[in-house]
């Protein structure tokens, strides 16, 4: 399951160059000299398209709780790889269906769905008959393209050939194989329900079915996990030849095994500086394999970059069916509840009309400038500028640059032009002197990798500030 809130991987680990505080008479000043805001706002109308084109499906069913995890799920037991009778996963189902058909859809804000995600839990432990009913269900309710994505999360020891070639019937064209680490005593000590030796029969499962599009889930920065393990993971990864890789840091939740037994950045966990050589050893040994890095914990061989996950980068509106899942439309993000029987009750009031989980259009330009700024600089693309001006106003993008000027300098940021050739310091001084971004030819902003995207946090909250700083005078910019 993706979270919905996208937390940049690590905190300052490199050395840092001081940051120019933005006085607020300069804002004010170049706010003076904005472009027209009817052109802004009428810009922002058609960045923010209303028509979700994908669907994040939460099938939260595990053989058991992973010792990280904090997600929605529902133990079945360890016992079974798949439960084909049990009542709750049948009866759960069912209640997802009945939310996708209460969705209040409006006849001009529909279309068939491009990408849908099966994310979980672990979605290869409902029987196919069950997948089938939910597909058939979005189909039925909002239409699916001839040519979706359809994702779908396995783990290890959950499935066979057979179910893999059923799941491939039904239309599930992209598999994402939780692998998690290639060492028998990591997969113990997170509570991993599968083995290395399940590891390996998974990756020959989707290969002798003829799976195309797969990928591979890391977690680095285990409890106990070495640089000689991270980099036998890698080298096994990429040996295995999957079209994609996701690679995750050990996040430390509240309320997790983990949480109570471990303090992060101490021992058995590594140091903050080891697990920045793990994301260095990672870029590097991916990038030498011909992946491309194109999001903070994303690899893909050229063309299988996850469809369904550029539509959270790009900021898109997204439907979400399911226990704890969020959904992203009409500029409203709306959570569901966590728990079975509060999300039973929720479907109830949906059928009755009692909820509406879908905003009314109005389109906060602050909100909105943050989402853009965090999802895009998550991206080797980086922030649009031309967009982003055409959106929010030069002076925005004025300031934005005089900020991140410091670290242009030290190669955590890169400036690029419209041909994605970096800028040199003088060129993004120079760029400084024009009003318009067409002046300035400075096309894109994004993070170096890896020094830039290790220095996120640090660099996306300095894009906040000078967010903050100016919309606080542009309050009027809200569309309505």
């Amino acid at each position: 399951m993706l979270k919905s809130t996208f937390t940049p991987i690590f905190w300052a680990l490199v050395p840092k160059p001081k940051a120019p505080k933005l006085s607020p008479n300069l804002i004010i000043n170049s706010l003076a000299n904005s472009t027209s805001l009817v052109r802004q706002n009428a810009s922002l109308k058609q960045h923010q398209s209303t028509i979700p084109l994908s669907a994040y499906i939460h099938l939260p069913f595990c053989r058991k709780r992973c010792h990280y995890c904090d997600f929605p799920i529902v133990a079945l037991g360890s016992a079974s790889a798949r439960i084909d009778d049990d009542p709750r996963v049948l009866n759960y189902i069912q209640w997802l269906c009945r939310e996708i058909n209460a969705t209040q859809v409006e006849l001009d804000a529909k279309a068939p769905l491009e990408t849908v995600y099966f994310g979980g839990g672990t979605p290869s432990l409902v029987p196919p008959r069950l997948v089938s009913l939910v597909l058939e269900t979005l189909k039925m309710k909002f239409g699916l393209s001839e040519d979706a994505e359809i994702s779908m999360e396995m783990d290890p020891g959950t499935f066979d050939a057979k179910t893999m070639k059923e799941v491939m019937l039904l239309g599930v064209n992209r598999v994402s194989l939780g692998v998690q680490a290639f060492q028998e005593k990591l997969l113990n000590s997170c509570g991993r329900a599968h083995g290395v030796q399940e590891v390996h029969e998974a990756i020959d499962i989707v290969k002798l079915c003829g799976v195309e599009n797969w990928s591979i889930d890391l977690i680095a920065s285990l409890p106990h996990q070495t640089s000689d393990m991270w980099e036998e993971s890698l080298r096994l990864t990429i040996e295995a030849e999957p079209t994609h890789v996701s690679v995750y840091d050990l996040q430390i939740e509240q309320g997790t095994k983990f949480g109570n037994l471990y303090t992060p950045g101490e021992f058995p966990l590594p140091s903050e500086i080891q697990a920045a050589d793990f994301y260095k050893m990672a870029s590097r040994m991916f990038c030498d394999a011909n992946y491309n890095h194109y999001e903070i914990s994303s690899y893909g061989k050229s063309g299988y970059e996850c469809k369904h996950n550029f539509t959270y980068w790009k900021n898109k509106p997204f439907y979400a069916f399911g226990l704890g899942s969020a959904s992203y439309i009409g500029g409203l993000r709306f959570s569901r509840p966590k728990k079975v029987n509060d999300y039973m009750k929720f479907v109830e009031n949906m059928e009755n009309g009692l909820v509406n989980s879908s905003g009314d259009g109005r389109i906060h330009a602050k909100d909105t400038a943050t989402d853009i700024v965090m999802l895009s600089l998550r991206t080797a693309r980086g922030i649009d500028m031309k967009c982003f001006e055409e959106s929010f106003g030069s002076s925005i993008v004025s300031s934005l640059i005089e900020a991140y000027k410091p670290y242009v300098e030290s190669g955590h940021v890169v400036c690029l032009d419209e041909e994605r050739r970096a800028m040199g310091i003088d060129e993004v001084n120079n760029s400084l002197l024009h009003k318009t971004n067409t002046e300035r030819r400075l096309a894109y902003i994004r993070l170096s990798d890896p020094e830039g995207f290790l220095l996120s946090n640090e660099l996306i909250s300095l894009a906040f500030g000078v967010i903050d700083n100016c919309m606080d005078c542009l309050q009027h910019l809200d569309v309505v």
